[in-house]
C-alpha cells in the first residue's frame, strides 16, 4: 500500500518518500521546506535569553505595578463599589447620599484598624474632605448651580451632602498611598513657597471663575513651566524609574474624569446638561482635574516633607 521513490537526496535533490500515512507526509514536507531555506534563516528562531528575561522582568514588573495602584486605589475604589451598590442593594428607607457618608466613614474606619491606612493618611483624607466640602458649598449655591445633587440627605451642608467631600478625599488618599506603596521621591523639585503659590491661586480660581475671567488659561502653562525640570521617581519591585511631573498630573486627571462619567451615570450628582439624560463628562473637566490633583499632591508633598523633617530633628 505505498510507493517509494529513491534518488541521491544529496546531489540530485530527489527526496524518497513514503506514502503511507498523513503524518509521514507532513513530515516529508517539513524536511523539504527545510532544505530550501538558505542557511541561517530557519522557520525557528529561540530569542536571545536576555530578551526572554527581559520580557518576563518588564511583564512581571507590568503586573506589580498594576497590583500596587489598585492597592493605591483602595479607598478611592471601595467607594465607587459602595456608588454602584447603593443603586442595587435595598436601603430601607436610608437615604442613599446618606447611606454613602454612613458607609464611607465606616470604611475608613475599617482601613484604618486594619492598618491598610496610617493615621497620616486619614488626617491627609480628612483635610481634603473639609476643602472638598467648602468647594462643593460653592459650586452648588443656586446662585451658582456649576452641578447639583438631586436627591434628598439627611447629613448635609447646605446644599451638599457630606458624602460628596469623600469624592475629593478618595484623589487625596490615592495619592498619599500611592507615595508610600511605591515609595515617591521628587527629582528637581521646585521651591515649596513657589508650589504653595500656585496651589493658593488653582483654589482661588475655582471660585473666582465666576465673577472674573477664568485664569487657568495662565495656571496650567504656568504648571509646566514651574515643574518643567521636575521628574517623579517611584520603584515598583526593585530598579527606580522616573517620569516627568506634569505628564503624571495629566494621567491621574484623565483617569479621574473617566471615574467622574461614571459618577454621574450613577447619580452621584449632576451637571446642568445631565438632568434630563445622562451624557458623558466634558472634556474640559479634565484641566479642572488637572488642576485639583496639582493641588493634592502639593500637600501630600509638603505634610511628607514636614514630616520626614520632622522625625529628623
Amino acid at each position: 500500500m505505498g510507493r517509494e521513490e529513491s534518488g541521491d537526496a544529496g546531489s540530485s535533490g530527489e527526496l524518497k518518500i513514503e506514502w503511507r500515512s498523513a503524518g509521514a507526509w507532513r513530515n516529508w514536507y517539513t524536511r523539504a521546506s527545510q532544505k530550501r531555506i538558505p542557511k541561517g534563516l530557519g522557520v525557528r528562531v529561540s530569542p536571545h535569553p536576555l530578551v526572554t528575561i527581559y520580557l518576563k522582568n518588564g511583564l512581571y514588573e507590568f503586573l506589580m505595578f498594576g497590583l500596587k495602584e489598585a492597592r493605591a486605589c483602595i479607598f478611592a475604589g471601595s467607594f465607587f463599589i459602595l456608588l454602584f451598590a447603593s443603586n442595587h442593594i435595598p436601603l430601607f428607607g436610608f437615604a442613599r447620599y446618606d447611606f454613602l457618608f454612613v458607609a464611607a466613614v465606616l470604611l475608613q474606619v475599617v482601613l484604618y484598624l486594619t492598618k491598610v491606612e496610617t493615621w497620616d493618611e486619614v488626617k491627609v483624607i480628612f483635610l481634603f474632605h473639609i476643602l472638598g466640602l467648602a468647594l462643593e458649598a460653592f459650586k452648588t449655591n443656586p446662585a451658582v448651580g456649576s452641578w447639583g445633587y438631586p436627591e434628598e440627605a439627611l447629613f448635609k451642608l447646605g446644599t451638599v451632602p457630606l458624602f460628596s467631600g469623600f469624592m475629593y478625599a478618595a484623589v487625596g488618599s490615592y495619592i498619599a498611598q500611592a507615595w508610600r506603596i511605591l515609595k515617591l521621591e521628587l527629582e528637581n523639585p521646585p521651591s515649596y513657597f513657589w508650589s504653595a503659590v500656585l496651589c493658593v491661586l488653582i483654589y482661588a480660581n475655582f471660585f473666582t471663575n465666576h465673577f472674573i475671567p477664568d485664569l487657568r488659561i495662565i495656571l496650567i502653562p504656568a504648571v509646566f513651566i514651574l515643574f518643567a525640570h521636575t521628574n517623579v521617581k517611584f520603584t515598583v519591585t526593585e530598579k527606580v524609574r522616573s517620569l516627568p511631573l506634569a505628564l503624571a498630573f495629566c494621567l491621574i486627571a484623565f483617569f479621574i474624569w473617566i471615574a467622574e462619567n461614571i459618577s454621574t451615570f450613577y447619580g452621584a450628582w449632576q451637571y446642568p446638561d445631565q438632568v434630563h439624560v445622562w451624557n458623558v463628562v466634558s472634556t474640559g473637566k479634565i484641566t479642572s482635574w488637572f488642576l485639583l490633583v496639582i493641588i493634592c499632591f502639593i500637600i501630600v508633598a509638603y505634610l511628607k516633607h514636614y514630616k520626614a523633617a520632622h522625625q529628623r530633628t
